[in-house]
């Protein structure tokens, strides 16, 4: 009994590990993403596609917790002006529920089967870039007062964002996916 316990311990910290593991290695590189340097419209798509590989790859926490923790780091760092420090919190906010949805309708729908996963990925997609889009918009037009050209920035640019980086995120799970299952056959 001592070593089945032993055993599960083991294995429980395993997990634990490649899980903080991973999510460390995806939080550099979307840290890395940011501070590159890019106009926003390549570096938002790209940090909204490293938050749903994060989900996919990892599980929807680390997704949510790169996604809670990368819009802070870029304040800290400078990479996001100051004008948008009000709108930190939101921007958590709508990174969580952004790899939320897509995670989550992807698990009440799972499927392996091509057509029917990319669809439900899209589905997902839709749903929690509109809900990004939808806390982002709504935080600038009735609860935080930021320049015009910051509450503009925090509307349809982050629906654009969201669901550019959730093609590319799509995308790069499927060439992963055939990339891996040729290397296991």
């Amino acid at each position: 009994m001592e070593e089945e316990t032993k055993n599960t311990n083991s294995t429980d910290q395993s997990i634990k590990v490649k899980w903080l593991t991973r999510t460390a290695v995806l939080l550099a590189l979307t840290l890395a993403v940011q501070m590159v340097g890019l106009p926003q419209p390549f570096t938002g798509p790209l940090v909204n596609a490293m938050l749903l590989l994060s989900g996919i790859f990892v599980g929807v926490s680390s997704g949510i917790l790169i996604g809670l923790l990368t819009p802070g780091i870029a304040f800290m760092r400078g990479i996001l002006p100051a004008p948008l420090g009000p709108m930190i919190p939101f921007i958590m906010l709508g990174n969580g529920i952004l790899v939320a949805i897509f995670n989550g309708t992807r698990s009440i729908f799972k499927s392996k089967r091509f057509p029917k996963k990319l669809l439900v990925s899209v589905i997902g997609l839709l749903i929690g870039a509109t809900a990004k889009f939808l806390v982002l918009s709504s935080a600038v037009k009735f609860i935080v007062q930021v320049p015009p050209k910051i509450a503009q920035a925090m509307q349809t640019p982050q629906f654009i964002t969201a669901m550019t980086g959730g093609i590319i995120a799509i995308a790069i799970e499927g060439v992963l996916t055939i990339a891996l299952t040729k290397r296991i056959e």
